[in-house]
């Protein structure tokens, strides 16, 4: 005769003695493998890539696969054997890296690229508006694809990660690059951005109190140069001096003010958006007119317009023109200046969101209860949820709240 052995009952004490207990059953983690795709940007547009090879070695420890286009990594100084070494699988075949699950990217698609995939994945980029198109929406919908938003991504702090990270970057590499063109090597005016003992610091003018105004301010101020920041926001501009924890000059803007500080400026960084209401820009043609032969204007805000009227959307290759005597430098992505520095930033900012992604089961399941990644989402399996791109091109959209609940 044999006996069935059963689960032990479990007992805890009440007011009328020992009560049996429900048993506790162990809750699995359900992992979803991931199939990542990491295609190469076209280099006259971008030179980052979105993952390290180390943060690749942790994904296929992880159990995933990631799929990279040859030489994805090249212009950030990351070799084919670079990621292959770590596990990564390099293809020659654009199109096979397109039709991964999940297509991990810097730079908006285009319509070429946009052709490639596959069709119901998952796509991660940016969305610059001077890159979108209407047909280019139309195609991600056709294609039924969950679209995110690198930029409109918010982390567990709700902050935004990408957006923090790659202003950073800009802000300090902004001052860098001014103080490269003020040399004499450049064609500038010999001036030395911070100056020494004897000779008078460089002037420096920033527009905006945002985090890449406060790196820029941090930079310049590290080198010797005298600061001036302007912003339309006194709270802002209190909150800057707060975060900076040193006194510099800052004002509202005034005219008249503004113009003054830009006659004697050597370097003016544009680190605002555009105003909403009223004048389309802080700093006008004729204020850029007034400006000392020589200086140097970086615009930062480009991507969204440009806070300076004589600013041109320009490429990496013809970055700089000269206008009035200023040299103009204004691209559209300045962290691709420093490739490799700005990669390694994205990365720590993807990896742990695939991790993340993985350990919930999969997107949606992630997206249900992570109300930062549904920030960052732009088009739900093919239904467009942004309304800002519904309204500009005439689409219905739909909020991505409501989608969620069908789910």
């Amino acid at each position: 005769m044999t006996t069935q052995e059963s689960s032990p009952i479990k007992f805890a004490f009440g007011k009328g003695g020992l009560l049996p207990q429900e048993e506790m059953l162990e809750v699995i983690k359900s992992n979803k493998k991931l199939v990542i795709g990491i295609p190469k940007e076209a280099e006259k547009i971008e030179t980052r890539v979105c993952l390290t090879p180390e943060a690749v070695e942790l994904l296929v420890n992880y159990g995933h696969e990631v799929i990279i286009e040859s030489n994805a990594g090249k212009v950030a100084n990351y070799s084919n054997h670079d990621y292959s070494k770590r596990g990564g699988i390099i293809l020659e075949d654009k199109k096979s890296v397109y039709h991964a699950d999940v297509v991990l990217k810097v730079s908006t698609p285009s319509s070429e690229e946009i052709d490639l995939l596959k069709g119901q994945q998952v796509l991660i980029s940016s969305l610059l508006s001077i890159h979108q198109t209407e047909e280019c929406v139309r195609k991600l919908m056709a294609k039924k694809i969950t679209a995110v938003a690198a930029e409109n991504y918010k982390d567990d702090n709700d902050c935004y990660p990408v957006v923090r990270s790659m202003s950073a970057i800009s802000g300090t590499a902004s001052i860098l690059i001014a103080s490269e063109y003020l040399s004499t090597g450049m064609g500038g005016k010999g001036v030395l951005l911070g100056g020494i003992a004897g000779i008078t610091p460089a002037e420096v003018v920033i527009i905006g109190a945002s985090t890449a105004a406060e790196f820029a301010i941090r930079a310049a101020y590290g080198l010797g140069a005298f600061v001036k920041v302007f912003d339309n926001s006194v709270h802002s501009l209190v909150q800057l001096q707060i975060s900076l924890g040193f006194k510099i000059y800052t004002s509202v803007f005034h005219p008249q003010v503004l113009g003054k500080a830009l006659k004697s400026a050597d370097v003016v960084i544009g680190a605002r958006q555009t105003m909403e209401k009223g004048p389309r820009f802080y700093i006008t043609e004729e204020m850029v007119k007034g400006m000392k032969k020589g200086s140097v204007i970086v615009d930062i805000s480009i991507p969204h317009g440009g806070c300076i009227e004589t600013s041109e959307y320009r490429t990496l290759q013809d970055p700089v023109f000269t206008k009035y005597g200023v040299v103009h430098y204004s691209i559209p992505n300045l962290p691709s200046h420093v490739a490799r520095t700005s990669s390694i930033a994205l990365s720590n900012v993807f990896l742990p969101l695939l991790l993340n992604i993985s350990d919930a089961g999969g997107f949606i399941q992630q997206l249900k209860r992570d109300p930062g990644l549904r920030h960052g989402v732009y088009m739900f399996n093919g239904i467009l949820t942004n309304q800002f791109i519904g309204s500009h091109f005439g689409i219905p959209s739909k909020d991505i709240e409501l989608l969620m609940a069908a789910f």
